[in-house]
């Protein structure tokens, strides 16, 4: 029995490409990258019923760090219409795939991808440059056992981009290393192409399935706000890791004096705040209920203040009366700024 790594995004597309190859005596793994910008829910239970309808094994593997140390701001092919590194990033995720693969001994990779689907990632130049990126992650010697490079061994591809196969579209592409070796029946792949879904919803509701995620952009990476508060953020300072959580969350704030602040807007984005980033302080209300806010370790004094006050105007206060605010070891006492004040001070204008 051959075994094929799945990339899962939670969309109809992978499940339906997933039970294509089960269907087909293929034992499938599904693989679930987490880089960080996949929402702001966590989607594990998600996966583990979409998974099991198939059913198929499920792996989630985190590579937030990975991504934003060698992905996020510098992709060779660009962004998309915001912040997106599509091409990149699913480059990136084939390449921590055929990683996998040599852990636990599986033959090929497949994708949900299908043909001009998506305008920035999906198109035949744009799978092409995926293609070209792939077989440069396959040029690192841990490959070589599953590669033969010189030809001679016509039981192993010459490169690792070989090993792809989009059983979506597979029918109007070149075929895969798995459908020339006879691993997988070509004849039982699929032609879908462009941006319409009505072939793939008919399939999933032929197949029974209950959960799906429906047709639509996932990443927050496609989102505007995300993308502004990440432009403002990495040309303001050096973004680290841990401010991916702060920049997908609260109110995000620009001070007097350049300080940048989030203000979180419910308890679950309180609690997102409140995890430990060496470049940010915590603000605190040590007499009042509120949100949590963050204002960076190296603001001035006055933008400290500004943000205590901001942070009580989205608390219950009374206009006129002072309270104390903890801000890293410093005490605050001071009244709230007025809602209608603050929001001179928000990047995003509502």
């Amino acid at each position: 029995m051959k075994k094929a790594l799945a990339l899962f995004s939670g969309g109809c597309d992978s499940l339906i490409a997933m039970k294509l190859l089960k269907d087909q005596g293929i034992e499938v793994i599904a693989l679930h990258f987490n880089i960080g910008f996949g929402g702001n829910k966590d989607k594990r239970e998600y996966f583990k019923n979409a998974t099991a309808q198939i059913p198929v094994e499920l792996k989630v593997i985190d590579i937030r760090e990975q991504f934003f140390n060698s992905v996020l701001f510098k992709p060779k092919y660009g962004y998309g219409k915001y912040f997106n590194p599509c091409i990149d990033c699913h480059a990136n995720m084939f390449g921590n795939a055929f990683a996998y693969l040599l852990e636990c001994g599986a033959d090929f990779i497949i994708s949900g991808e299908v043909l001009g689907q998506r305008p920035k990632s999906q198109r035949k130049q744009a799978l092409d440059e995926v293609r070209k990126l792939v077989r440069e992650i396959g040029k690192d010697s841990k490959f070589d056992k599953i590669l033969s490079r010189d030809g001679s061994d016509k039981n192993k591809p010459k490169m690792l981009d070989e090993l792809l196969l989009r059983p979506m579209s597979a029918k109007l592409l070149e075929p895969s290393f798995a459908e020339k070796m006879g691993w997988v029946d070509r004849d039982k792949l699929l032609d879908i192409s462009g941006r319409g879904r009505t072939r793939q919803l008919q399939m999933i509701e032929s197949y029974g399935f209950k959960y799906f995620e429906k047709p639509g952009g996932g990443c927050l990476l496609t989102q505007d706000s995300i993308a502004q508060k990440i432009k403002d953020l990495s040309a303001h300072r050096t973004m680290i890791l841990e401010d991916i959580e702060m920049i997908k969350v609260g109110r995000y704030l620009v001070l007097e004096n350049g300080a940048r602040c989030v203000v979180g807007r419910n308890e679950e984005e309180n609690q997102k705040l409140s995890a430990p980033n060496p470049l940010m302080e915590k603000i605190t209300l040590l007499d009042s209920i509120g949100p949590v806010g963050l204002i960076e370790k190296n603001a001035s004094k006055e933008d400290k203040l500004l943000s205590a006050r901001i942070v009580l105007g989205y608390a219950k206060t009374q206009q006129g009366q002072e309270y104390n605010v903890q801000i890293g070891d410093e005490i605050f006492t001071t009244q709230a700024l007025e809602k209608e004040k603050s929001a001179q001070y928000l990047l995003l204008k509502s």
